[in-house]
């Protein structure tokens, strides 16, 4: 079973490049292709029981090889195509496909409402969707309100960075370029690894001038040569809480 399942999943990725239809993605990384999202509304120029054999079993492979197809999605139609039924097939993609979606959809708003990183806006628009309940909502908000949401999420993060006092030289000028750009993209990666480099580039050069404080004593010298080496994090540490505990 676990060979079979194997080799559908390569073949799905194999034929991707072949069948695949391009759809939006979002920052998480969850996309849906335009192919799959018709099926799921039943909006296909063909309906599912006119579609040949192989078209069927070609929309299932579509589906498994869409980068945005969840855990049950992905599961059911490996399923499908191990058992062989065509008869299950089709009714998977009339009825099933559509519930089994939702219920993905359902796992990612709750993944990303979990997340801390997760900003006032996602969070309440999130909140809304399932108040809502609506399959439809949902999927459209995961394709296209999510990466607007958290854009502005991400400018009001940046904007906040450069507002604090210890933000650095570094830090400052990045976000100032950022905010000039203005790229949603942009501003995501350099929340998620240009601010810890930037930060981090601040923060030693903070340590490094501590080394002419007059009044410095040998254990805090110490610890200072040693937070120079050490990691982003720990020099943020040292910064904030571990220079005040070497003579304490």
């Amino acid at each position: 079973m676990r060979t079979t399942r194997f080799a559908l999943t390569a073949a799905a990725f194999a034929l991707a490049p072949a069948l695949l239809l391009s759809g939006p993605a979002f920052a998480s990384g969850t996309a849906s292709s335009t192919a799959a999202a018709a099926l799921a509304d039943g909006g296909t120029d063909i309906p599912v029981d006119e579609m040949s054999d192989d078209d069927v079993r070609v929309a299932l492979f579509r589906i498994l090889g869409d980068p945005g197809s969840g855990k049950r999605v992905t599961e059911e139609v490996t399923a499908l195509l191990e058992g062989g039924d065509i008869a299950q097939m089709r009714e998977w993609l009339k009825t099933g496909y559509a519930a089994a979606q939702a219920e993905d959809d359902h796992v990612a708003l709750f993944r990303i409402l979990a997340d801390p990183d997760s900003g006032k806006r996602v969070k309440a628009e999130i909140n809304a969707l399932l108040d809502n309940n609506d399959p439809a909502e949902i999927r459209q908000w995961l394709e296209t309100g999510y990466p607007l949401a958290q854009a502005e999420d991400d400018r009001v993060a940046i904007t906040r960075i450069l507002a604090d006092p210890d933000s650095g030289r570094r830090v400052k000028a990045e976000i100032n370029a950022l905010l000039d750009n203005n790229d949603p993209a942009e501003i995501r990666q350099w929340l998620e690894t240009g601010y810890r480099l930037a930060q981090a580039e601040d923060d030693r050069v903070a340590i490094v001038r501590m080394l002419n404080r007059p009044d410095l004593s040998d254990a805090l010298r110490a610890a200072i040569q040693d937070a120079i080496d050490g990691t982003p994090e720990e020099m943020r540490y040292f910064l904030e809480y571990g220079q005040y505990e070497v003579d304490a």
